[in-house]
């Protein structure tokens, strides 16, 4: 397999597609959750949030690609979240997706003190 189809650039940014797999979902859908909320709140700022977005897409996509084949019920989900927090973004700004991603974050947390 080539390494470079693992791997989604920007400009300054890498995901390792490899590495991200190998992390749990609470732990994968709590960093989607940091920018995600990233995102939003440079938006409510008025700044470029762009760079943010594009990042937190990345991540969606990094996960949906591995559970597409064993967890389908699980990828579905995370595209319905994909779908919440673009209609945050674009159509009405909705604080209750950074609570639902908040959530896995501090699941992962309490799994790594385990």
């Amino acid at each position: 397999m080539d390494k470079k189809a693992d791997k989604v650039q920007d400009p300054g940014y890498t995901i390792d597609r490899t590495e991200w797999a190998k992390r749990s979902l609470f732990d994968q859908l709590g960093n989607i959750g940091s920018e995600v909320g990233r995102t939003l709140k440079m938006k409510r700022r008025g700044k470029d949030f762009e760079p943010a977005l594009i990042r937190a897409l990345d991540l969606f996509d990094a996960t949906v690609s591995g559970l597409i084949a064993t967890h389908p019920h699980r990828a579905k989900e995370v595209l319905r979240a994909k779908e919440c927090f673009l209609d945050a973004l674009y159509i009405k700004d909705d604080p209750s997706i950074e609570t639902y991603f908040m959530q896995f974050a501090i699941a992962a947390r309490i799994n790594r003190q385990v």
